[in-house]
């Protein structure tokens, strides 16, 4: 029993090369890193690692995990700089990529991890582009990690980070569970190494948070395709910076050539995998991710288990590559079908990448997603995709087309735990009770901290994305009669980004005692 459970403590499992152990999905990113640079130097290679980014939930963590495991990060060359904000810790792990190829490198190659929440996707998308243009090393690599929350549990909006890396010109993985962030992010760098793109994956809030048993002796075998490309052999370009006239020159393969490589690597790897009824398949489900899991639960509990889905003619493809998409795999997937059903969250992005794919073949399926027969509506555009929700929406669907059994959905019983109603504030003693206190006819305005909870509480009018306190009141100052606006900004929004805030009002003459005024969060 005792070393079971030495197992399980957060640094074996991080250090561990066999048996099982529990880790969280922001421990299995720490894994990863050690596990890359292990294979590495199984082949021989002098590799070093870095990671660079901005915490927040679902990933808020990792910077914790990373600095108890220092000293095993130091034994594989694995580097951690933490960024000042998203955008600046993009362009650290960009450098990563730019050592190898500078005067006196230390190591063949360096493989990079950026890790940020959603908000810091959008912030860092200028840093994503620039950065994966320049392109990676044949040692080296760049995985982005996008810390989704599509139920916005701890965001201040709802988010998936899908189609934002895939305007970056990046190729978007999507791991199912725990151990799909180490298996799916291992293939990651290797995808990226092979591409010569970065490499962007999403893990989403019931992955960053989930604490699971894994096979800790797990390996992926890494399979490089014979590509060609321009009737050549596939090789990205490599260059240690590139000026503007070069990249111009580069932008026939990285728009092209590079998703192309990406689809072949994915495809002999087998990223997207098919499963269900191989003959006579009449539906066709995809899904990714943390989606893919809660479509087979949903699945399982109303009866189409596996021989199920066999014997009533329906068939899955998950996809562990969501963009590009692995067109071949597609095609063989629905090749038989009448209907395919997209299971994703938010907005219809890989439903909108298979109906292009499907749209010119001869004989192709009614893709649905969004909505469905008659455009009603199918998938939900709104929240998380739970099992419960899948149950009640897709279900539906499928009933009308083979026979499942629907779970009677009861009423819930008028009954309430809490007898009044508690709105959130803020812990007892803490400073923010009196400082965000109004006096009487004033106004303020909220930001990213504890300090939004004043939402709540008729103490604020609204907040802004971090770093845009304040700047809101510049825009309407001129427009309004009224004299003066409070600005609550906390010390670590200052830090990322709010001092911008504060120059900007100061630019626009907005901070006389009669304008505007900050209200940094106390320590």
């Amino acid at each position: 029993m005792t070393q079971l459970l030495e197992g399980y403590h957060p640094a074996e499992v991080l250090r561990r090369t066999d048996g099982v152990g529990a880790m969280t999905g922001v421990q299995a990113l720490g894994r990863l890193l050690v596990e890359q640079a292990r294979a590495d130097a199984e082949r021989g290679w002098k590799t070093g690692g870095l990671v660079s980014g901005y915490r927040g939930s679902p990933l808020a963590g990792l910077d914790l995990v990373l600095e108890r495991n220092a000293k095993l990060l130091a034994e594989h060359r694995i580097e951690f700089i933490p960024g000042v904000n998203e955008e600046l810790g993009a362009t650290v792990v960009y450098g990563s990529q730019l050592a190898p190829q500078l005067p006196d490198p230390l190591v063949e190659g360096v493989f990079g991890l950026w890790y940020g929440k959603a908000p810091g996707v959008d912030r860092s998308v200028d840093a994503f582009k620039h950065g994966t243009w320049m392109g990676t090393t044949p040692r080296g690599g760049v995985l982005v990690v996008a810390g989704d929350d599509p139920a916005c549990k701890s965001s201040s909006l709802p988010s998936n980070s899908a189609m934002a890396l895939a305007e970056s010109y990046l190729p978007v993985l999507s791991p199912v569970d725990v151990a799909d962030v180490v298996r799916l992010g291992r293939y990651g760098f290797e995808l990226s190494r092979f591409c010569g793109s970065w490499v962007g994956f999403t893990v989403v809030t019931n992955i960053g948070d989930a604490y699971e048993v894994v096979d800790l002796g797990a390996r992926p075998s890494i399979v490089t395709p014979d590509f060609t490309w321009n009737g050549r052999p596939w090789q990205p370009t490599h260059k240690p910076g590139v000026g503007i006239p070069e990249a111009i020159a580069l932008e026939h393969e990285v728009l092209e050539g590079r998703l192309a490589a990406a689809e072949a690597f994915a495809r002999a790897n087998g990223l997207n995998q098919v499963s269900g009824a191989a003959e006579g398949a009449r539906i066709g489900l995809i899904a990714a991710g943390h989606n893919y899991a809660s479509l087979r639960d949903a699945l399982d509990r109303i009866g189409l288990t596996a021989p199920e889905l066999e014997r009533r003619g329906i068939r899955l493809l998950c996809l562990g590559m969501v963009h590009p998409i692995d067109r071949q795999t597609l095609f063989e997937f629905a090749d038989g079908l009448e209907e395919i059903v997209v299971v994703e969250d938010k907005r219809a992005f890989v439903e909108t990448l298979v109906k292009e794919a499907l749209y010119d073949l001869p004989t192709r399926p009614a893709v649905y997603g969004k909505r469905g027969p008659g455009g009603a509506a199918l998938i939900p555009v709104h929240g998380a995709l739970e099992t419960d929700r899948l149950i009640t929406t897709l279900g539906k669907f499928l009933a009308t087309r083979v026979e499942v059994a629907l779970p009677e959905r009861p009423r819930p019983p008028a009954l309430s735990l809490t007898p009044v109603n508690r709105t959130p504030f803020f812990c007892s003693g803490c400073p923010h009770n009196r400082s965000t206190e109004l006096p009487e006819g004033s106004l303020a305005g909220a930001g990213i901290g504890c300090h939004a909870m004043t939402t709540f509480m008729d103490r604020s009018v609204g907040f802004t994305q971090m770093g845009g306190e304040g700047v809101s009141f510049v825009g309407a100052a001129r427009f309004t009669g009224t004299p003066h606006f409070f600005q609550n900004l906390g010390d670590g929004t200052f830090f990322h980004s709010g001092s911008l805030a504060v120059r900007q009002a100061v630019a626009a003459g907005r901070t006389s005692p009669s304008s505007c005024s900050t209200t940094p969060r106390s320590p």
